[in-house]
């Protein structure tokens, strides 16, 4: 064959190819992904992958900007339970419905599924979700004298910081997220206002960020966190508290259930073995831990004007898959797999036998119900799933940050707070 017939067919290959760029966040899991992507890439030569990998809150941004636009810079988007209910019914994002017979959508998390869900139709696919839950020193809380109850209150919580910190050993009682964002510290700070039997928003959408269970929650995060939290905890967001505790510098870290895997992983912590699972707190005494759950899912959708459907599908429905289940199960360890989205993980005796924290991760999110009722009038648990929410949690996020810093006090951020969110909902029209 002549030189120029080679050029002919690789000219010619190369105009066949399709090229999608995914948009991701830097998260644990999304790393493995793009690690292992050369799997997909090899069985299907003509799908050629480029990533885009961000910090969270500049994702959140990014991709928020581009499917509003229709900027047509991504193929692919890492979105959350957050953004599906509302963009689904603005018809910004494309329905899955051809990720083919092997896929199961029967499979996915009966929770999970419906919160990615718009009138029946999936409208992005889950690769890892996450309910909360409490991660604690064994050994400290034993050097400690104290035992992790059952349903642990913030009492306790408390209690447990204050023996557990030894500034001396750079070890700190507990560590909490202080960076601000509305999927960073006010994810943490949400949830946290729930188990004090606070919400966002009343039942006629007023916000209550003056109320007694947000002023209980911020003053004692506050508290807490000056007097057994780790320096520059303001700055601190998931991924910094994944580090420090793998690092064994905290003796409690409320946060994402996702984080487990990974602070039980010996090649990625220093405590593998000393590391115990518990529910997230609770500020009120009887402690149900009923609905106390934040739930979230970082799932891949694809925007409703993208060209490269087929492909992106293709690729969604490989990465969300069984199969690249079983990948990561051999590539990196069965207790690695993203967890929280298929019912058959969690029937997995090899699974549950690796993942000291899989049972506590399936409660978590199988109590997590984020429906609308009468204590509150919109979906949601860590967040409210309304389009103004994005700018408010990001507002009052930066003036809890501000509160944890020492900038000003836990009063003058919550007024702020309430002050800006009246401002916002009267302005949408959901205040009269």
């Amino acid at each position: 064959m002549g030189a120029l017939s080679l050029l002919a067919l690789t000219a010619a290959a190369q105009a066949q190819s399709t090229t999608l760029t995914i948009g991701t966040v830097n998260n644990n899991d999304m790393i493995v992904m793009q690690g292992l992507s050369s799997e997909f890439t090899k069985k299907h030569p003509d799908i050629q992958l480029n990533w885009v990998t961000l910090e969270e809150n500049v994702l959140r941004q990014r991709v928020t900007t581009d499917i509003a636009t229709k900027g047509g810079q991504f193929d692919i988007m890492t979105i959350g339970t957050y953004e599906v209910p509302i963009w689904s019914k603005q018809a910004w994002l494309a329905p899955l419905d051809n990720l083919g017979s092997g896929y199961d959508v029967d499979d996915l998390l009966p929770p999970i599924r419906k919160a990615l869900s718009t009138e029946g139709k999936l409208f992005a696919a889950p690769f890892y979700a996450e309910s909360v839950m409490t991660m604690y020193r064994k050994d400290l809380l034993d050097k400690a004298g104290l035992k992790m109850p059952e349903k642990p209150t913030w009492d306790f919580i408390a209690q447990a910081a204050e023996k557990m910190t030894d500034k001396s050993a750079g070890v700190y009682g507990i560590c909490l997220r202080g960076k601000p964002g509305w999927g960073e510290n006010m994810a943490f700070l949400g949830n946290m206002a729930r188990e004090f039997g606070a919400n966002y928003f009343d039942a006629s959408w007023k916000p209550q960020f003056q109320s007694e269970g947000w002023k209980k929650a911020v003053t004692l995060y506050v508290d807490l966190m000056k007097k057994y939290g780790p320096p520059g905890a303001a700055a601190n967001g998931f991924n910094e508290n994944l580090s420090l505790f793998g690092q064994g510098k905290c003796g409690m870290w409320m946060d994402a259930t996702v984080a487990a895997s990974f602070v039980t992983d010996p090649k990625q912590s220093q405590v593998p073995d000393k590391v115990g699972f518990a529910p997230a707190p609770c500020g009120v005494a009887s402690c149900p831990n009923d609905g106390y759950n934040w739930l979230w899912a970082w799932s891949l959708g694809i925007p409703a004007s993208s060209k490269k459907k087929d492909a992106a599908e293709t690729f969604i429905a490989w990465a969300t898959s069984k199969e690249y289940s079983e990948l990561v199960a051999k590539e990196k360890g069965v207790a690695n797999v993203p967890p929280g989205t298929r019912t058959s993980l969690y029937k997995n005796a090899e699974y549950l036998k690796a993942a000291p924290f899989a049972e506590q991760t399936i409660a978590a999110i199988n109590k997590a119900d984020p429906s609308a009722g009468a204590d509150k009038p919109y979906v949601g648990l860590q967040f409210a799933a309304i389009p103004e929410f994005q700018g408010i949690g990001t507002a009052v996020g930066q003036q809890m940050s501000a509160a944890l810093s020492g900038s000003v006090t836990v009063d003058q951020a919550l007024a702020a707070a309430q002050a800006q969110a009246t401002r916002d909902m009267t302005r949408a029209g959901y205040i009269k």
